[in-house]
């Protein structure tokens, strides 16, 4: 068997806002394997300034990879234990390589077309008019769930947004869900909680810092609606380790991207600790191309999950590959008459 690596850069058709900053382009890295005359990809789906393998090292662990390659899926799997991305292109790429089609690898009812999996719509942060615009698309597009981003602009201006949105349309209509990326001070955290819920929210995803367990265990023990952990998940390798902060912090939901988290391995452990614990959970991709989406959607579908789960990202870039998935009226279809633009071979 032969391995080979790739980087690639995606670029944003219009800079996308989080409270860390604003991106106008995305780094990702492919696996290529090949044996026997097949070839099959992985995407190591790395974001820089939040993935816990955002390290000096990164390529050279990557090249370690590829040499080792004959180590096997499993084995490499436990070595790569603190580069969680690489860990979920080695898993899909071993996937693809084992698939008749490279990129159809967890046949269902889902890649046949029949069902749809349920998507949150994502609103970027942004000044107040964009925002609203964002928001008014995504309403008519469909979505029964959508998922804004705050902290980063006045919070007295996200406010009047969700506002807007729920002056109208009630819980009912339209769930709404807030991810603060941490942007929220562990002092007035409570304070912004009580003002949102006003606006019957679903959940708000890590509302301060990570690694502030004892602020965030309090927090979640008087919230005045749920909270997610997102950002509080990654670098948190071992199965004590998951059961352990999940137990002191004992958070209402947990979100999984498998580029931080281990793939699809390190997902599956924290699913069967949230549901042993009581805890709620969904799966969102983490900015890859269509290549790593692909793979998330597809295993996804297999969970059963009915809740709404953050996979509506593929149409974010000008230069992502052309592929079977797409979007309508807030659900995520794999069309099977819609082609890859991508040959492996040119890899």
């Amino acid at each position: 068997m032969k391995a080979a690596y790739h980087k690639y850069i995606l670029n944003f058709k219009r800079p996308s806002g989080t409270s860390r900053g604003v991106m106008i382009e995305k780094e990702t890295w492919f696996i290529v394997l090949e044996h026997n005359g097949k070839k099959g990809i992985g995407e190591c789906g790395i974001l820089r300034g939040l993935s816990i393998d955002d390290r000096s090292d990164y390529e050279e662990k990557l090249q370690w990879t590829c040499t080792n390659i004959h180590l096997g899926k499993d084995q490499l799997w436990e070595a790569l234990l603190e580069f969680p991305s690489i860990q979920f292109g080695i898993e899909i790429a071993f996937q693809s390589l084992d698939s008749e089609n490279p990129f159809l690898l967890f046949p269902s009812d889902f890649t046949n077309g029949v069902k749809s999996i349920v998507i949150n719509g994502l609103v970027w942060m942004g000044e107040e008019a964009f925002m609203k615009q964002q928001i008014e698309e995504k309403l008519a597009d469909g979505y029964n769930c959508i998922k804004l981003k705050i902290g980063a602009i006045d919070f007295d201006k996200e406010l009047q947004l969700l506002r807007f949105i729920r002056q109208n349309f009630a819980p009912e209509q339209i769930e709404i869900r807030v991810d603060a990326n941490g942007a929220f001070d562990s002092n007035e955290a409570l304070f912004k909680l009580i003002q949102l819920s006003e606006f019957k929210l679903h959940s708000i995803e890590q509302p301060i810092q990570k690694n502030n367990t004892d602020s965030m265990a309090e927090l979640c023990k008087v919230t005045p609606f749920p909270i997610a952990l997102d950002e509080e998940l990654i670098g948190v390798f071992t199965v004590v380790e998951k059961e352990n902060l999940l137990l002191k912090i004992k958070p209402q939901y947990i979100i999984l991207k498998p580029s931080f988290v281990g793939g699809f391995r390190g997902t599956q452990e924290w699913i069967l600790l949230a549901e042993k614990h009581n805890i709620g959970w969904w799966i969102t991709s983490a900015l890859e191309s269509n290549i790593g989406l692909n793979a998330i959607a597809q295993w996804t579908f297999l969970l059963n999950n009915s809740m709404p789960q953050g996979l509506g990202t593929g149409v974010l870039y000008t230069n992502n590959f052309d592929c079977p998935l797409r979007v309508s009226q807030g659900q995520l279809w794999y069309s099977s008459e819609l082609n890859w633009n991508l040959d492996i071979d040119t890899f």
